[in-house]
Order: C-alpha cells, then sequence, then structure tokens
C-alpha cells in the first residue's frame, strides 16, 4: 500500500511539474538569464507542491510502457512552453515598437545589452521592455500567468491528444498580433518622422545650400524624444491591457 501511495505522488508530482516548470522557464521576467536557475527551479518546486493536491486526482494512472510515459512527459512540457511562450511574444511587441521608433528617430545605431530580450537591442527598446517587465510584476500579470498555466489542465487533459494544429495555428496568430500592436505602439514616432523627413526634403529643395543633415539631424532626435516622453504611459497602458487580454483568455 505504501508503495502504491508513494509511485502515484511521484508520478503525478513529476506531471505537474513538468508542465509548470515549462511554463516558468518560458515566463517573461523569469527566464531571463539573469534570473538564478536555483530561483526558478525553487519556484517551480513549490508552485507544484501547492497545486498538487487539487490536480492529482484528475491525473492518469501510471502508464506501463516507457514510450507512453514519454509521450505524455512530452506532450505537459509542450503545453507548458505553450503558456510561457505566449508572454514572452506579446511582451515582444514592446520590442517591435521601441525599434521602430528607433528607426524613426535616427537613434538605431544606439544598440545595448537587453538583459530582457537577451541580445543587443536599441536603447528605446530595451527601455520599453523594462518598463514592460516593471508593469507585468506591479500588475501581478505574472500571478495572471501562473494561473493560466495552472487553469490548462481543465483544457488540456494530461494524457489525451494535443490539439497540435490549433497550437500552430494560435501562435501564428499571436505572432502576427505581437507585431501589429508595435507598430501601433509606435505609430506616433512614426507619423512625426515621415512628417518631419517630408518637411526637411522640402527645405532641402527650397534652400540647397542648407546643410539638411547636420541641421535636421539634432531636431529629429529633439523632437522624437520629446514625443516619447509624451507618449510613453500611453504605450504602456495599451501593451498592459492587451497584455491582459491575451493570457486571460485562459482563464475563465
Amino acid at each position: 500500500m505504501l508503495t502504491e501511495f508513494l509511485e502515484l505522488n511521484i508520478f503525478g508530482f513529476l506531471l505537474i511539474f513538468s508542465r509548470l516548470g515549462a511554463t516558468i522557464s518560458f515566463m517573461p521576467g523569469f527566464s531571463a538569464s539573469y534570473v538564478s536557475v536555483r530561483i526558478r527551479l525553487t519556484m517551480a518546486l513549490a508552485l507544484t507542491f501547492a497545486v498538487m493536491p487539487v490536480i492529482v486526482p484528475n491525473l492518469p494512472v501510471l502508464p506501463t510502457s516507457v514510450t507512453e510515459l514519454g509521450l505524455i512527459f512530452a506532450g505537459e512540457i509542450m503545453i507548458g512552453s505553450f503558456i510561457g511562450l505566449l508572454g514572452r511574444i506579446l511582451i515582444g511587441s514592446l520590442q517591435t515598437a521601441g525599434t521602430v521608433i528607433a528607426l524613426s528617430s535616427a537613434m538605431a545605431n544606439a544598440l545595448i545589452q537587453d538583459p530582457v530580450a537577451e541580445q543587443q537591442s536599441s536603447t528605446i527598446s530595451g527601455f520599453l521592455l523594462t518598463l514592460g517587465i516593471i508593469i507585468i510584476f506591479v500588475a501581478d500579470f505574472h500571478h495572471l500567468m501562473i494561473r493560466a498555466a495552472i487553469e490548462t489542465y481543465d483544457l488540456f487533459t494530461p494524457g489525451t491528444v494535443l490539439p497540435l494544429g490549433d497550437f500552430a495555428q494560435l501562435m501564428a496568430r499571436r505572432v502576427s498580433d505581437s507585431f501589429i500592436l508595435g507598430i501601433q505602439l509606435a505609430s506616433p514616432a512614426m507619423v512625426i518622422g515621415l512628417t518631419y523627413y517630408i518637411g526637411l526634403g522640402l527645405l532641402g529643395r527650397l534652400m540647397p545650400q542648407l546643410p539638411v543633415f547636420f541641421f535636421g539631424l539634432p531636431v529629429q532626435v529633439t523632437l522624437q524624444l520629446w514625443v516619447l516622453t509624451v507618449t510613453v504611459s500611453g504605450i504602456i497602458l495599451v501593451f498592459a491591457r492587451r497584455f491582459q487580454e491575451g493570457i486571460g483568455a485562459f482563464v475563465p
């Protein structure tokens, strides 16, 4: 009796840990390289212990075949990675917006090592991504992502066939929506930049002796920084609402 009890709990614990651990590994804010692997592992273990009494009764029995066991764990890791990557895709809209704003303001060559994107990005992209991570934790959206991962047990029962076609379609739709959102967030800078370029081109044609490049670049950078200062609060608020809607779709 004791042996059966231990086997059941160990199997259930590892099955839950595989899904929630994969979610934590890809979740924005936790998956960055500056977050220690031990911290992520501790969080995943603590979360698994917390939800285990509720989820274990709905788990399938321990399969007798090693192949079936591997397929079950692979499916759980795939579901957890899917939920975590959705958050990464949504926050990627801020990097798109920052890159477009940097191109419109002639600051695309000013690159820094972005700790959120884990690559070199423009200064504005790093600034917006840092603000996005702060908003996620301040507004408790990290709790929403964890809750969405737990609620997936009602949508995707462990051991059943996964709707891989629906996964691919939803992921493609989220990538498209993230890019569109990034362009929308950067639209004020794009409009101001296009208007300024047209005016600068007309000025260059009317006054050929005027050094347009040396005259226009400082004004362009100053103007776009002013536009960013005015619109940054609206950019973050729109991102927060869309992020909540995207993750909240999995929470009833």
